[in-house]
Order: structure tokens, then C-alpha cells, then sequence
């Protein structure tokens, strides 16, 4: 299922945007996208799948909430299971204490609930 401009606003109504902006920001948004599919969502030396959590540690760590919900969500498309999700998320509690815990626990959240996408939180209308 692919998510809609309406879905990602749902997330932060700031990605309504997101066609704008990559126009007054001379395309860098494509570019951005275009180093995500080769650097996380291709299958090299890691799994995909694992790429996709690193990225959700990474958005947790930034406090990042679109991206975090983002990269959990296409984790579980890569095929990512509940228990693989939990030992991530476990160092990210581990490694960012009381705060850790609560933006793991809303990766999680995302996790039970969400569904997969093919677009990032970042991919609307760049092109």
C-alpha cells in the first residue's frame, strides 16, 4: 500500500508541503530520496530490512517522529519481525534512557499499527 499526501500529512501536517518545497529547494528532496532507496532500501552486505531499523534508530535518536514512523513502517514490509523490531528498539531505550524509551515506544506504536509504504515521509511530490 502506498501512503498518500493526505496519509504523510496525518504524520505532520508540515509533509503537505513537501512538493513545494522541493521546488524552491531546487530538487534537493529527490536527491535526498535517491540516496535513501540506494543507501538504506537495497539489499547489499546488510538486508534491507536491517538498514531500515538502523534508520529508525537513527530517527528515534534524532527525535525525528515522521521519520521514525517512516523507516519502522517500511521495516516491517522488508519483512522485519515483532522480535527483531524489539531487540532494536531495546538499544535504543538502552543507549537514550528515560527519552530512548518513549520515542522506542512510539516506533513500536507504529509498528502494531501502521501499515507498509513504498514512499518516504520525505518522497512526496520531490520529483
Amino acid at each position: 500500500m502506498t501512503m498518500t499526501a493526505k496519509d504523510f500529512e496525518a504524520i505532520d501536517p508540515a509533509l503537505g508541503l513537501m512538493g513545494e518545497f522541493s521546488k524552491i529547494s531546487q530538487g534537493t528532496s529527490a536527491h535526498v530520496q535517491k540516496m535513501r532507496q540506494e543507501a538504506i532500501f537495497t539489499d547489499g552486505v546488510l538486508p534491507a530490512k536491517f538498514k531500515a531499523l538502523a534508520a529508525t534508530i537513527w530517527g528515534i535518536s534524532a527525535r525525528c517522529e515522521p521519520c521514525l514512523k517512516f523507516y519502522i513502517l517500511k521495516a516491517k514490509e522488508l519483512g522485519v519481525t515483532e522480535k527483531e523490531v524489539g531487540e532494536i528498539l531495546a538499544i535504543a531505550s538502552a543507549m537514550g534512557g528515560c527519552v530512548g524509551e518513549m520515542w522506542a515506544l512510539k516506533a513500536y506504536k507504529a509498528f502494531k499499527e501502521g501499515t507498509a509504504s513504498d514512499e518516504s515521509c520525505c518522497e512526496i511530490d520531490a520529483k
